[in-house]
Formats: structure tokens, sequence, C-alpha cells
């Protein structure tokens, strides 16, 4: 018989407002706790906040849920275990998608049989689902210490392959990183930042943005260095790094889901495959499923659930960028990627 659905299954919600308000008063001794190291770091303009500051080596977001001092504060308290699983994208690479298509595969037994439970994507957020590590750190009883949480325990991040906490290499956790051709991730980020800046600031312009990106300023960026951290790290410890591209998994989603789940630690047995549960897995994560799921209702107070949901295609770059624009990133793309088996993959 199938786990029934429960709030406690989701990990990242509040359970109560006055965990929520709890966490907000930690989040505030955690900005306290490092603005000094905040004030000395190198500063660019940003696109929802409005600076962005570098540090080591890659541009953060100050004063957010996941920001600056989320990485310092995760890289001196967070502690990894063994079996856990991260996923690792850079800002608007298909990080919802991603994760709902792990907690899926990881849980699938868990909601086997919809007629008897509530699959929790059926009325969730998948990042309701699936928490970032950055969040961790302001909450009372982290989920990677929580003993009702089921193992493996599952993350995302944004955070870049060399900034990571410690004890998650130290360990050779399991890393999937979900890359996107990066003209679709300015499109996306462009959009997805206008929805979230303060009203007093007025929208970003698409030529503002490329303007950045293309001199590597967005959050958690370089674009190009976040991909090659992960990349190089795939080809070290190929047992240890999952390297996908977004474009892939479109093409190819079956079998990418079928690898994906093999390298999970949850492959799909003959049985399964003949039940056709791989494309049930599909349609459930699918944009379509999800975008109307996330139709109405807020993730948080200051982001709705359908920011995450524009469009979800390949190729979508080509209805905004001009050809100049997109010649520019081509040639950075091949000057940053040379020698590296990327580029056709991302179909740049």
């Amino acid at each position: 018989m199938a786990m029934p659905f429960h709030a406690s299954s989701l990990p990242s919600v509040p359970k109560c407002s006055n965990e929520g308000k709890q966490e907000m008063t930690n989040m505030a001794l955690i900005f306290d706790r490092y603005k000094d190291r905040l004030a000395t770091l190198p500063k660019e303009k940003g696109w929802i906040t409005e600076n962005l500051y570098m540090y080591q080596g890659f541009w953060h977001q100050p004063s957010r849920r996941i920001s600056v001092e989320t990485v310092m504060a995760l890289q001196d308290t967070f502690k990894a275990h063994p079996t856990d699983i991260y996923l690792a994208t850079l800002p608007k690479s298909g990080t919802t998608w991603l994760k709902a298509l792990v907690f899926a595969l990881v849980n699938r037994n868990r909601y086997k049989d919809n007629r008897l439970s509530t699959h929790p994507l059926l009325v969730s957020n998948p990042h309701n689902c699936l928490p970032f590590i950055e969040t961790e750190v302001y909450r009372n009883t982290p989920t990677y210490v929580d003993a009702h949480v089921h193992s493996p325990h599952l993350f995302a991040t944004h955070i870049p392959y060399t900034s990571l906490p410690r004890s998650v290499l130290d360990f050779g956790c399991r890393l999937v990183y979900l890359c996107r051709n990066p003209k679709d991730v300015l499109v996306s980020m462009f959009h997805f930042a206008n929805k979230l800046r303060d009203k007093s600031r007025g929208l970003l312009t698409l030529e503002e943005a490329f303007d950045l990106f293309s001199k590597g300023i967005m959050p958690t960026g370089t674009y190009w260095d976040h991909v090659k951290g992960y990349h190089k790290a795939s080809i070290e410890y190929p047992q240890n790094v999952l390297f996908l591209t977004y474009e892939d998994m479109k093409i190819d989603t079956v079998n990418n889901v079928k690898r994906l789940a093999s390298y999970l630690g949850h492959p799909f047995t003959d049985e399964e495959e003949g039940e056709g549960a791989v494309q049930g897995i599909i349609r459930l994560c699918s944009f379509e499923n999800l975008s109307e799921v996330n139709k109405h209702g807020n993730l948080r107070e200051d982001i709705p659930n359908d920011a995450f949901f524009r469009e979800g295609k390949v190729g979508d770059w080509k209805n905004h960028l001009t050809d100049e624009m997109s010649c520019i990133l081509d040639k950075i793309t091949r000057e940053k990627f040379y020698g590296l088996d990327i580029t056709s993959n991302l179909n740049c």
C-alpha cells in the first residue's frame, strides 16, 4: 500500500507560522554575522537585487534566502551524509523540472497508487518537495539532521562546484548537474528577474541583461565557469557527478530519465518499464502538468508559483535575441568551452 501524503513529506515548508517567523529571525542573524565580510567583496549591478557580490570567483545576490551569506554559512556549518544526493544547476537551467523528476523517481514506490494517496507534485511546487541546501541554514532542525526524513536526503543547490561545503566533496556524495544553452538561460533569467525586481527600480531591459550576462555577471555566474566546474568534476569523478544537458533531456527524455534513475540508485525494473512507469513519471513532471498545478498561489510571499513556468522550451532565445547578440554569445561560448565536449549537446 502506498504511503499517504502528509505535509511533513515536504521538508522545506514551515510547519507553522511560528516556524516561519523563526526562519526569518535566523536569516537576519546570518546576514548580520557575515555583513563585515560582505562589505569587503567586489560588487556589480544586480538583476533582482540592487547589487551582486563576487565571492570565490562567482557573483552572488546579498541578503536573500539564496545569497552570498548563505554560501558562507553553509561552508561553515553544513554537514553532508555519504548517501546524500545533490542536484546542481545555474538558475534558469531546468532546476524545477530536475527537482520534480528526481523527487518522483526516488519516491515512486511511496506514491505508487494515486487512488490511495495524493502525489505531492500534484498539489505543490517542486521547490517545496526538494529543498535547496541554501535554505537549510535557516531551519532550527535542518533536513539533513532530521531523523524522520527518508534516506537518501535529496537537496538542490545553485552553488558553484568549487564553493560547495567541504563535507559534500569529502564524502563523495552523488551530484547531478543540469546544464542549458546559455542563450536560453539568459532569456529565462531576464524574464524571471523582471517578475521579482522591486517595482521602484523599474524593469531590466534585454540589452542590460545581455550586457551583464555576456560579462559573466549573473546570480551564481559566470555561466561558463559554473558549467565548466561541474563538467570538469564529472570527468574526474564520473561515479560522483552526472552531467546532463537540458537539450538532451528534451530530445530523448525516456532514455535520459532511465539513465538518471539508474544513477540515483533507483533503476526501473523490466516490470515497471512494461507497465509504463517511465512514461508515467515523465507525464507527471511535464511542463504542462507542473504549470497547471502551479497556476495560482505563491512559493513564498515574494515569489508566485507561476514565476517558475514560462515556456520550458529549447531555443526560445530566437524569439528575443538579435543576430548580433547571438553571434557574440556563440563566440564567447566557443572560446570558454574550447576543447570540451559541451557545445554540441547544448545545440550551440
